[in-house]
């Protein structure tokens, strides 16, 4: 019952829906008690041969307008009661979904998609089952059962009502023995249920590859064995499940037996008459339902408490990057970086000894062989990730001194792998302005030199991207993505390698439109293709995490360092491709 207490804030929230429900199903197990006493004194007036026909019409006519009422008042609890069930899942998706997007990127490389998917579905299910039949079934259960035995008790044999309730507190014992199982059971079921999203995303997210290494026969059997898990931990809960039902039946039959023979008894010595005993014995037909509701609801109430056990574990965990801020968006966004050092959680320092500004207009290259820290400081900037010992400032502010939503908007940020939604192509470009007209996305098309590309398109601007944009090639991915960017005017645009899948004559119009255009704002280039930042105000090489060269492109030739020695190579590189084309 501990869930159900966790789920309070809930109950308090639907009080009225739940309120209505609980009445109706009141007065149904109050009205339902009456078919068998009605039945009772028909049966005790055709035995004392003393049963008018008006008698009969009038007893029939009760129990035609008792179904009816109750009919009615069914309907009635069904629509209150799921009701309520049905938004607690819509509002714990929508906490998850909320809490999910504030989560920093290093919680997804935690936690497997497919794991997140299943909390997202199948555990709010069960959570929302337990809402809706668990409160059904311990309500109405427990409404009925004490109604049933009160009736049973008052009006016609205590002694009889306990004879017939001897096999209860065993059947109560299996019960618990049961619950604890499930629960265990339930919980690994959901865990391989998990597993197999998992194995399913990875799998159809990878096709391309798995199919080009020739891998299908090994990506089945892997798929199999995963599905088998999930078969067995569900065919565990089964076993557990199926348990309940002839425990139930069983207890059932043991209390028609001593009802009917204790019944006999005591009619036998005229302690009771046949009409209480049919009436009692209708009487304890309708405490089949309590049974089964007890077992029913242990068996939810298992299901729902791992289950929300597991959406528990997501929501409880605070976001590693706090929004508290509450400064506007600046006028003028000057970006001074220092860093002493940074470091990921458990890991050695990756940047160290780090001081740049970025003023309002300028444009920095960062540039760096593989492994220097390129993405890591680019991750920092944008406070996808924090150190104690890294600030960043924003105009003069501290970047934790605005909302994370007012800084998404200073920044327009073009990674190197982007990813684009399965929706056309113009939808993707105008994401970030849903409202924009196609002449400002075929704009921000011309200036990503990705326009002509969608104009040779059979459906143009409305031709559907595949997932994750699999119907492209990378360079009119990465394109499309700078035109996203670019639609939405930010103060600072950050290009991360995001030109690494085009050609140098496509970069160079890329770059000579973003320089017109964006004149006044300021950029950050991180590349490995040194031609990109030639243009830049200030360049800087990160080797180890650390800036060893810094200044224009002339001065770091002269210097003679890294940077002049990748940029002749590249230059000799570009020219032989051209001998070749």
């Amino acid at each position: 019952m501990s869930v159900l207490l966790k789920l309070a804030w809930f109950f308090r929230l639907e009080w009225r829906r739940y309120a209505v429900a609980l009445l109706t199903l009141l007065a149904i197990a109050v009205l339902t008690m009456l078919p068998p006493w009605l039945t009772g004194r028909v049966v005790d007036a055709v035995a004392e041969r003393r049963l008018a026909l008006s008698d009969l019409a009038l007893h029939i006519g009760a129990i035609v307008v008792l179904a009816l009422m109750v009919y009615v008042l069914r309907n009635i609890w069904r629509r209150y009661l799921y009701g309520a069930s049905y938004r607690l899942a819509s509002l714990l998706r929508q906490r998850l979904y909320a809490h999910l997007t504030r989560m920093a990127p290093g919680y997804f490389q935690k936690h497997r998609t497919g794991d997140l998917m299943a909390r997202l579905t199948n555990d709010v299910s069960a959570v929302e089952m337990m809402a809706g039949e668990g409160v059904l079934a311990m309500v109405d259960g427990v409404l009925t059962g004490l109604v049933v035995l009160g009736v049973m008790v008052f009006t016609v044999s205590w002694k009889l009502t306990l004879l017939a309730l001897l096999p209860w507190p065993l059947m109560a014992y299996f019960m618990w023995r049961y619950g604890d199982a499930l629960h265990d059971a339930f919980a690994t079921a959901q865990a391989e249920f998990s597993r197999l999203n998992d194995q399913v995303q990875e799998t159809v997210t990878g096709i391309r590859l798995i199919k080009a290494h020739g891998h299908q026969a090994r990506a089945k059997s892997d798929f199999c064995a995963v599905t088998t898990g999930v078969s067995r931990a569900n065919l565990a809960v089964a076993r557990i499940d199926a348990k309940y039902d002839p425990t139930i039946q069983l207890t059932i039959g043991s209390s028609f037996l001593l009802a009917v023979a204790g019944g006999a008894w005591w009619i036998a010595h005229d302690e009771l008459t046949v009409g209480e005993l049919t009436g009692f014995s209708m009487y304890l037909g309708y405490l089949i339902w309590p049974m089964f509701a007890y077992g029913w609801l242990l068996n939810i109430l298992e299901r729902g408490r791992a289950a929300y056990g597991r959406i528990d574990e997501v929501l409880g965990t605070a976001p590693d990057i706090a929004d508290h801020g509450t400064r506007r968006a600046p006028q003028e966004p000057r970006l001074d970086i220092h860093i002493a050092h940074y470091a990921h959680p458990g890991g050695p320092d990756v940047l160290h000894d780090i001081a740049i500004t970025v003023p309002p207009g300028a444009t920095l290259g960062i540039v760096g062989p593989t492994g220097a820290g390129k993405s890591t400081l680019i991750d920092v900037i944008l406070r996808m990730r924090e150190g104690k010992e890294a600030r960043i400032s924003l105009a003069g502010h501290p970047l934790a001194a605005y909302r994370l939503t007012t800084l998404a908007r200073q920044f327009g940020v073009v990674p190197q792998d982007p990813f684009l939604f399965s929706v056309t192509v113009a939808e993707n470009i105008a994401l970030g302005n849903p409202e924009a007209s196609m002449a400002e996305i075929r704009a921000a098309a011309a200036l990503a030199c990705v326009d002509e590309d969608i104009s040779g398109f059979a459906a143009g601007y409305e031709t559907l991207v595949g997932e994750r944009g699999i119907t492209l090639s990378g360079g009119q991915q990465q394109r499309l993505a700078l035109a996203r960017a670019l639609m939405l005017e930010p103060p600072l645009l950050v290009l991360d390698d995001a030109l690494s899948a085009v050609d140098v004559r496509t970069e160079r119009r890329i770059l000579a439109h973003l320089r017109r255009a964006r004149l006044g704002r300021s950029n950050l280039i991180v590349t490995h293709r040194l031609s990109a930042v030639r243009d830049a105000d200030e360049i800087i090489v990160l080797e180890g995490g650390r800036v060893t060269e810094r200044g224009s492109h002339g001065e770091l030739l002269q210097h003679g360092g890294w940077y002049a020695r990748m940029f002749r190579y590249q230059q000799i590189e570009q020219t032989l491709e051209g001998d070749v084309t």
